[in-house]
């Protein structure tokens, strides 16, 4: 009887003999993404713009013994995003456990600065493909009979900062997408949920860090915990709420920001 329940307990903390498609897994959040669902039995693919970086990881991956394949791919554009599920939905056998809506960009400019171009580009890059990875994945998630989705949102969807409205409304949408996604898919056993990192130590934010000391020192300031946060602290919560243990959780919006919403 013990060794019964210790391999259902197992089980429910496991992502053994699951697929997962993570979009922007070369770097920063999405790379660790991708180890930690590996590490934890899961086989993935992932996908990234840049082919020289992509196919460093793999090979990285590869000496580590992981289960990880790759593609190159452009996430704001429609027809790349098909290619991505096509080619997932052949690597998989038609069937996927995990889709991690990851991949996204942003664009510090004062509101009445931006254009239409930056408009069309945020909103293609970090919501639409959102949105348009999920309905392809939609009949791919309800064949594995469990599916689950998270989408990395930000604190930026729930708080303001200055010269970040559109990346903000970007994300904003995201979290509004996980919700409806979880009420209108539950009944095909497919779980939304949405990460909202604080200021996680990113390439995307490397920049501002070493260009805006007072950003950062009031985003420091204003976070409990009083430090930046690591990507490995996010993916670790991306991990657990793809588990069985994580089952009765959906449509939730879940901050990973060392206090930072709370504190206001």
């Amino acid at each position: 009887m013990e060794d019964k329940a210790s391999s259902v307990r197992e089980k429910r903390w496991s992502l053994q003999g699951t697929t997962a498609l993570v979009t922007g897994g070369s770097k920063g959040i999405g790379h660790a993404i991708v180890e930690e669902l590996a590490r934890l039995g899961a086989s993935v693919h992932t996908c990234s713009r840049n082919e020289a970086e992509l196919n460093n990881c793999l090979q990285e991956w590869q000496k580590l013994d992981f289960s990880i394949t790759g593609s190159v791919c452009d996430v704001s554009s429609r027809a790349e995003r098909e290619k991505l599920m096509e080619k997932v939905c052949s690597t998989f056998n038609g069937t996927l456990n995990i889709l991690i809506n990851n991949a996204g960009t942003g664009r510090r400019e004062s509101f009445l600065n931006y254009t239409s171009e930056d408009f069309s580009f945020l909103m293609a890059t970090n919501f639409e493909s959102a949105f348009h990875l999920c309905q392809l994945a939609h009949p791919l998630l309800k064949a594995s009979g469990r599916g689950s989705i998270v989408n990395i949102s930000s604190i930026l969807g729930k708080v303001a900062v200055d010269s970040a409205a559109l990346y903000s409304a970007t994300k904003g949408a995201m979290n509004q997408l996980t919700r409806n996604l979880a009420c209108e898919w539950a009944k095909d056993n497919i779980r939304a949920n949405c990460l909202a990192p604080g200021h996680i130590r990113t390439p995307l934010l490397q920049p501002i860090l070493e260009n805006d000391e007072e950003f950062k020192s009031e985003q420091r300031a204003r976070t409990p915990m009083g430090r930046l946060g690591e990507p490995e602290e996010v993916s670790s919560l991306v991990a657990f709420l793809c588990m069985p243990a994580a089952s009765y959780i959906t449509g939730q919006v879940i901050c990973v920001d060392g206090g930072r919403t709370v504190k206001g």
